[in-house]
């Protein structure tokens, strides 16, 4: 990322209410050239509504937000030149083929036919759907069928990419194709704003926008976002998560216990004194297999220490 170069989106007080919800409430950011910028934050946080207007579907009600110098809001349609969007459900066409889909997209940007048929081999190859040109679309697996959806938003070779979560209920391999290619994109200076729902993702992002009630309540990278973080975090590892959850949770000095899976992840205002009063109150309890541990914060755990509730 050249931080010297003009930032290719540029956000400031967007705004946008549905009757008597304030979906949006004017947020600012920017995201530069070769930059992954994820959006994190609940359902109904404004992740979608943003990503809407971004993509120059939705007119804000205030503020301003540019694309590669262009005024979404006043000239959407150029705009649209330099982006593409790829939303939750994607508009793929199922009773045509993944090489029909691929055509058909690439008819839409006016991509040149020379420069249609070398750009489309090189996204299927990446994409690991060479092979599948006559496959109906409809006969794809959910993975395959999101990195179909991928490859027909960049055939056009845009600047800027927008992807609300686009992942979802894909399978880990899938996932992880996916990613490659994100990678690839950034490399080659392509700016991409990025919705999701899994944290592992949000580690891989540039930076992130931690969004809530419809605010960005902070913007950095994770890892300053982590450093960030007050307190320092324990694991918990016990048989019975839940109960040491509950045994814990209003114990002295406890600013946020969250359960992760196998363990609890509880944050406390001092670790060298408030470890052995958790391991009392856990014995008392009568959790007598857990084991506490420093351990190092992940994004949800920094998204519930600094705005008090959960990304998903």
């Amino acid at each position: 990322m050249n931080a010297s170069a003009a930032p290719t989106i540029q956000v400031r007080g967007l705004t946008k209410r549905f009757g008597a919800v304030h979906a949006v409430r004017g947020i600012d950011f920017a995201v530069s050239a070769g930059e992954i910028f994820g959006l994190v934050g609940p359902d109904g946080a404004g992740k979608t509504t943003t990503m809407r207007m971004l993509a120059g579907v939705l007119r804000p009600d205030a503020g301003t937000l540019t694309i590669d110098g262009v005024d979404v809001a006043r000239d959407p349609e150029r705009a649209k030149l330099h982006l593409s969007y790829m939303p939750q459900r994607f508009g793929l066409y199922e009773d045509l083929t993944v090489g029909e889909n691929v055509f058909f997209y690439a008819e839409l940007f006016a991509v040149p036919r020379r420069e249609r048929i070398a750009r489309s081999a090189e996204l299927l190859h990446a994409a690991g759907l060479e092979g599948f040109e006559r496959r109906l679309a409809g006969q794809l697996s959910g993975g395959m069928k999101q990195k179909l959806g991928l490859v027909c938003a960049l055939i056009h070779t845009p600047r800027v990419l927008l992807l609300d979560e686009p992942t979802t209920g894909v399978d880990p391999v899938s996932r992880r194709d996916f990613w490659a290619i994100l990678y690839k994109l950034r490399e080659s200076g392509v700016s991409i704003v990025m919705a999701t729902a899994y944290m592992d993702e949000a580690e891989r992002c540039s930076r992130l926008a931690l969004f809530h009630a419809g605010e960005v309540r902070h913007c950095d990278t994770p890892a300053r976002l982590k450093a960030s973080m007050p307190g320092a975090l324990l694991a918990v590892l016990a048989a019975q998560p839940r109960a040491a959850h509950r045994a814990i949770a209003a114990s002295p000095g406890v600013l946020g216990a969250l359960l992760m899976g196998d363990r609890v992840h509880v944050r406390v205002d001092d670790a060298a004194r408030r470890t052995p009063q958790l391991e009392a109150a856990l014995r008392t309890a009568g959790v007598a297999d857990a084991r506490i541990e420093p351990t190092p914060p992940g994004i949800e755990d920094v998204f519930v220490a600094l705005l008090g509730a959960s990304p998903a």
